[in-house]
């Protein structure tokens, strides 16, 4: 037999190829665009870049992050180019500010996979030439933020047991809101249920309107504290930065600040290792991140489709370890957790009779 022959019959049994072999699982490589932070923002970039972390010691994939000169739909596509032609096969994005740019690159580069966290595809716009698409190659993530608001609630009610509590919020959109709703229901129920006296009132529940005067969040925390309130829930980016300044300020009286899509506990410390963040309501960001990569290195990347994040899916909660809540109270939250997850509890994304 001739080699020309053998090589063929080769070829035909797949014991030769003319082209080099397909990549192995351990050869994906994990890319990252950050939004205006960095990796160490204490939000959705850490969180993002934490869960790539873990997926490069669990799974052995390969990771790059890369951060742009600005914060335009150009600027973002530009690195997600960069990330492209280096042969980064699945890039992840966090936050509503990738929104456009992704709706570009999943038409742009049909081959790469998108995972878009806390938002999802569409061109920009709000008028009737608005245009919204999930690409095929694209994966949209968003979470159950009122879960997480009901077990900060219950969580903080449970610890100080009585008195009111203040929500503070950036701008009144969905999530934001979401996490009110959630955090009141979380009260009312560990006054039901658990025999808490704590009370809210309108006066106290606000949207600030924007997410970076933190000059305003520390005079609105001022403001609820000087009103007799006990714990704020701050779910508004620089705006709690401010009303954290705040309780810090007051730390010595008892001001207490419950902490937002991360664990903020860091942020609020005043002194030694005491902190005045009583628990955070977190959005699991590296648990989404890490479940995609591993998603994608199984060859079961949704894409398409919109997830949404919950309890049961491990996507929201309060942090592992609370240094400000006692024993019994984590034991007590693990088991609303527990039921949560079960569905004997319900919580509701829509305001219904609640405040704001």
């Amino acid at each position: 037999m001739s080699k020309k022959i053998l090589a063929s019959a080769l070829m035909a049994f797949g014991l030769l190829s003319a082209a080099p072999m397909m990549a192995t699982a351990a050869d994906l490589k994990v890319g990252m665009v950050t939004d205006s932070g960095s990796i160490d923002d204490k939000s959705f970039n850490q969180g993002t870049w934490e869960g790539i972390k873990k997926a490069v010691k669990d799974l052995g994939v390969k990771s790059k992050y890369l951060k742009p000169g600005g914060t335009t739909e150009a600027d973002y596509v530009k690195e997600i180019s960069n990330l492209n032609d280096a042969g980064f096969s699945l890039i992840v994005t966090p936050g509503f500010k990738f929104e456009s740019a992704i709706f570009v690159a999943q038409d742009k580069y049909p081959k790469t996979k998108f995972v878009l966290i806390d938002g999802s595809p569409n061109n920009g716009v709000f008028d009737a030439t608005r245009k919204e698409k999930v690409g095929s190659n694209t994966v949209s993530i968003f979470f159950a933020e009122h879960e997480s608001g009901f077990l900060a609630g219950v969580a903080s009610a449970l610890q100080i047991k009585e008195g009111d509590f203040g929500f503070i919020g950036g701008m009144e959109i969905p999530p934001v809101q979401k996490f009110n709703w959630g955090f009141q229901q979380g009260v009312a129920y560990a006054n039901q249920s658990l025999g808490t006296k704590v009370s809210m009132k309108a006066e106290n529940v606000i949207y600030q309107g924007t997410f970076n005067d933190v000059a305003a969040g520390q005079q609105l925390a001022a403001q609820m504290y000087d009103r007799g309130v006990k714990v704020i829930f701050a779910a508004a980016g620089g705006v709690g930065v401010g009303a954290i300044n705040e309780a810090k300020a007051r730390a010595a009286k008892g001001a207490w600040i419950v902490g937002v899509d991360v664990d903020q506990y860091s942020q609020g410390i005043y002194k030694g290792d005491k902190s005045i963040i009583l628990t955070s309501a977190m959005k699991r960001i590296d648990t989404a991140a890490y479940d995609m990569i591993k998603a994608e290195k199984e060859g079961k990347l949704p894409g398409g489709q919109t997830l949404i994040f919950d309890a049961k899916k491990d996507g929201v909660g309060i942090p592992a370890t609370n240094p400000n809540l006692s024993a019994d109270v984590s034991k007590k939250v693990a088991d609303v957790l527990a039921d949560l997850k079960a569905g004997k509890i319900t919580v509701a994304a829509e305001k219904g009779n609640l405040i704001k």
